[in-house]
């Protein structure tokens, strides 16, 4: 049983492009699983942001601002 060498590139070929796609989804399901169990930004984040630039915010500045990320990830989804 021979195959053809045309017969082998499109078969490689084809499963490349077939495993570069499931990888592509795969990778976005995981990554986006890690950020919802681990956000990149909290509150004690903002606080600390807050000291640095020699301010000390209130909890409804700590609110507003967690709010304003929260709406900006909803609209990106």
């Amino acid at each position: 049983m021979t195959i053809e060498v045309w017969g082998f590139v499109l078969s490689l070929i084809g499963c490349l492009i077939v495993g570069g796609i499931a990888g592509f989804f795969i990778a976005r399901y995981f990554l986006k699983k890690q950020l919802d169990k681990n956000p990149p930004i909290n509150e004690d984040m903002i606080r600390v942001m807050y000291r640095e630039m020699g301010r000390k915010p209130s909890e409804a500045q700590i609110k507003a601002v967690m709010n304003n990320i929260n709406k900006a990830n909803k609209k990106s989804k």
